[in-house]
Order: structure tokens, then sequence, then C-alpha cells
């Protein structure tokens, strides 16, 4: 979902105790050719949208997609931020993944690889827990958005795929991490990724919202709840940088 529908209402829950922006994934949002597109492409991008707002540290939530470029800026720009927010980052590096997460990532890669009509459905499934039924699809013919999210999903899987993070940079990160994780998702893949990287982390704090997964996630259908714990953490992460 775009950031422009999937942010407001919790950036309108957080009021005026954050100066918060929302932004797009520069994959979505520009023309960038493909074969030009990496992991520092979006780290960049995120960082031109904190300079233009005059955000000389920060705190940094990602979801999905999001998060794994906030974890990639964890490792590169670690001086810049205050604390770190993921909420089921797709992705957390390649070392260390257990036999049970290789074979889950491996059900969503494959869904990748089906036609353009077949693909997301697929994906969605392979995001959840056994059993849980994914949301029905909104009424009408597909958004405008959605073809492009089609189209360049394995584009953003190829990063993952070829991507590294330097784990041994993510363990002196010293700002606190938080990570949010829907009960309702996946637990051989989301679980799996938020054990490693608590094992990584010095300051790490699990935040689970049993009731959630990865494609009705907190920040959209818990805004006030999710809020009100980033204010709290970035409280908390405020408090100990001083």
């Amino acid at each position: 979902m775009p950031a422009r529908l999937a942010y407001p209402d919790l950036v309108g829950k957080l009021g005026d105790r954050a100066n918060a922006r929302f932004k797009e994934l520069e994959v979505y949002e520009t023309d960038i050719p493909l074969e030009e597109y990496s992991l520092d492409v979006e780290v960049d991008g995120m960082l031109r949208l904190a300079d233009d707002a005059g955000f000389d540290r920060f705190h940094l939530v990602g979801y999905s997609a999001g998060g794994a470029i906030a974890l990639k800026a964890s490792e590169t720009h670690a001086h810049r931020l205050l604390s770190l927010t993921l909420m089921e980052p797709a992705w957390a590096g390649n070392e260390g993944q257990s036999e049970e997460e290789r074979k889950a990532s491996s059900e969503w890669r494959e869904a990748l690889r089906l036609p353009h009509s077949e693909r997301m459905a697929a994906f969605v499934r392979a995001q959840l827990a056994p059993g849980v039924e994914p949301p029905p699809p909104p009424p009408g013919p597909p958004p405008p958005w959605m073809a492009s999210r089609v189209e360049r999903m394995p584009a953003i899987d190829r990063l993952f795929m070829e991507g590294r993070l330097d784990v041994a940079r993510l363990r002196s990160f010293a700002a606190p991490v938080l990570f949010v994780l829907g009960g309702r998702s996946n637990q051989a893949y989301y679980g799996n990724i938020a054990r490693r990287l608590a094992e990584t982390f010095p300051d790490f704090t699990l935040e689970p919202f049993e009731d959630r997964h990865h494609f009705d996630p907190p920040h959209r259908s818990e805004p006030e709840r999710v809020a009100e714990v980033l204010v709290a953490f970035w409280d908390r992460a405020t408090n100990a940088s001083r």
C-alpha cells in the first residue's frame, strides 16, 4: 500500500507529539532503472527526506521492505538514528538464517515467479500463519498503484537475495530497537527474524500484536495503540541518548 494511504491514521494519532514524515519506497516513487536499484538507493532516498525535513538525528520506523531498508540504514548510518523500529521487516540479512526461515522465504519467492494475475494472492498467503485467511480484496477493480507493486516486487526481492548486512556493525548499534510482530503472521519467517535480531542488537524489545498479521498490520488496524507504544519507546530512547 502506498505510504500516503498507509500512514496518515498513525501520524494523526501521534499528533503534535512527533514531527513525523512518511515516505514511499524509491522503487515505486521514481522511474529508476531496475539495474541501478539497490539498498543504498533506498537508504539515500530516506536520508534525503530526513535532510529536507531538517532532521539531524531521528527515530526511524520501517515496515516490511521499509523495515529491511531501515535495518540497512542502522548499519550504514547508525550515527543518525536515535532509535530503530522494525515492523516485520521483509529481510534481515542472509547470515545465520535457520532452515525453517529459509524454507519460509523460498515459499514467497516461488510466489513471485507466478504470472502477474496469480502473484499477489500467493505472496500474501505465504506471509501468513497456517490457517489464517488472507484479507478479502476490496470491491471493484484493483487500484492503479497495485500494478507497480506486482511488477516491481521481484526487483525488491533481488535486493534481499544479493544484499549484505554487516552483523558486527549491527551488534555495535547502541540505540534501542523495537520489533513489532503480528501473532497471525508466518512465525517461521518473521518470528525467526525477530529471534535473530534479538540476539544481534544490544537493546532489543519485542512488541507482539497477537491478532494482527503482515497484511493487517498494527499501524493501520490499531494506530492509536501503535502511537502510544512508539511515543513511550521514543521517550526512552531520547532520554538514553542524553
